[in-house]
């Protein structure tokens, strides 16, 4: 039995309050996938939400709110506008019952045929890459029509045999640039502050010529012409201080003929700047910024931003770290230990940031189907795909997100890279698809989710 549960979007019921619920037999395919249960979630503008009756650990966001289930014991968070509920509910096989101030339902029923259809792109194209000759393993989520599904394949931990899981915590390198392009979007439609400012109306000490003329804006979309020793190889031993960063910048002078705006060269050192920009702007640190305008909203409870400790490790709770991969290199050498966190800069706030494929299915769901119910969020979410710079016939640069034209697909991604870790994030908003892949190894090819995985799910 498949419960199919329909929730409105709007809390806005003027007097007591309606559950919408269907249930309907549906055949649930255990699938393994190299040791891990394939779960399904159905997640829609009315907020459905499909789980197995028993047994299986599932999350979901349910308009802007976050449920987990546990086989024997259920808790639910629910959230619209100021109203919340709790509900708990014991004993494994219980069916999920919410009662909210909700007006309105309709639910996405489950569909067999496209699941597996969905399984079978999926598995074709990552379990040649996901044996034992190669090193770590995969966390994939396809989001289709209203529904998500997770895959998993390999280990998390060689040495432990830990396998990878929906909930295991990997390193997601630059996807991380995705949180901060859609505070500066949402920072803009909130009237806190412009694309257009300079960056020195924030970072004041940036007085050089070139970097005075460099917008907010400009950096989110690569355009501000900045390329420093941090973003290309021969790759530097050495850290950097903030101040060493600022005397950089300051001393900066492009190429013959570029200049901020006119071009498109990707570069890590401008999202450090941007960083450091967001932050100053509110005047609390950049984590904090990201929990409380996005992850929060989201409900996205095990995404996080921790800083870098001595060791090169993340500084976080004993519980998070147990979760989180061992990293490879591609041809298969362990590289740091279990939250290993790498910069080039030596400043708060410049570390990665981890986080599961079901939290970041839920930021997925989100940029494509707008599940959110602050509508500026939603808008923020939209407006950092929307194409700011182009390069040339296929290819465009938005905010941290890329532009791709595929045969008549237009995919917006965004891939992400260490040498022990790897994620993407891909979408074809036109047909509410996306997908997302976290490896913990590097170079894990992102094509093979932009050029293969997502066309064929969009065919």
């Amino acid at each position: 039995m498949l419960q199919i549960w329909g929730i409105a979007p709007d809390a806005t019921s003027s007097g007591g309050s309606r559950l919408a619920e269907e249930a309907c037999e549906a055949r649930h395919d255990q699938t393994i996938v190299h040791g891990s249960l394939l779960e399904v979630i159905g997640l829609s503008r009315c907020g459905f939400l499909a789980l197995p009756c028993a047994g299986f650990r599932q999350t979901a966001v349910i308009a802007g709110s976050f449920a987990r289930v546990w086989q024997s014991r259920m808790q639910v968070l629910m959230a619209a506008g100021s109203t919340r509920s709790w509900l708990c509910r014991s004993g494994a096989g219980l069916c999920l019952s919410l009662w909210f101030l909700f007006g309105g339902a309709r639910a996405i029923r489950a569909d067999p045929e496209m699941d597996a259809h969905v399984r079978e792109i999926v598995t074709e194209n990552l379990a040649p890459l996901t044996t034992a000759d190669h090193p770590g393993g995969v966390a994939a989520a396809v989001y289709v029509a209203g529904r998500i599904q997770f895959f998993n394949f390999g280990f998390a931990d060689e040495a432990e045999k830990r396998p990878v899981t929906s909930d295991t915590l990997f390193n997601v390198a630059s996807v991380r640039k995705l949180f901060e392009a859609t505070l500066l979007a949402l920072g803009e439609l909130r009237g806190e502050l412009s694309l257009d400012d300079p960056v020195n109306k924030y970072i004041p000490e940036l007085r050089g010529d070139y970097i005075r003329r460099v917008t907010l804006g400009q950096l989110a979309a690569h355009t501000s012409g900045l390329l420093l020793p941090t973003d290309h190889p021969p790759w530097p031993n050495a850290s950097y201080s903030l101040a060493e960063l600022i005397d950089i910048l300051n001393a900066w002078t492009p190429h013959a003929g570029e200049a901020p705006g006119k071009q498109r060269i990707y570069t890590h050192a401008g999202y450090v700047l941007l960083q450091l920009a967001l932050e100053r702007r509110y005047g609390v640190p950049i984590r904090q910024l990201v929990e409380s305008r996005i992850l929060t909203p989201l409900g996205m409870h095990s995404t996080l931003m921790p800083e870098r400790g001595r060791d090169n490790r993340a500084i976080m709770p004993p519980e998070q770290l147990r979760k989180a991969v061992q990293g490879y290199s591609d041809q298969g050498t362990p590289i740091g230990a279990p939250g290993n966190q790498q910069s080039y800069f030596d400043f708060p706030g410049t570390g990665q940031m981890f986080s599961t494929a079901r939290d970041l299915a839920t930021f997925m769901a989100a940029c494509i189907d707008g599940n959110v119910a602050d509508p500026q969020l939603r808008e923020a979410l939209r407006m950092t795909q929307r194409e700011a710079f182009h390069i040339d016939q296929q290819f465009g640069q938005a905010m941290a997100w890329e532009n791709i034209a595929l045969n008549g697909i237009d995919v917006v991604d965004k891939p992400g890279g260490l040498n022990n870790a790897s994620a993407y994030v891909g979408l074809v908003p036109a047909r509410r698809i996306g997908l997302l892949l976290l490896a913990n190894r590097g170079e894990f090819s992102h094509e093979i989710g932009r050029y293969h995985i997502l066309p064929a799910l969009a065919r």
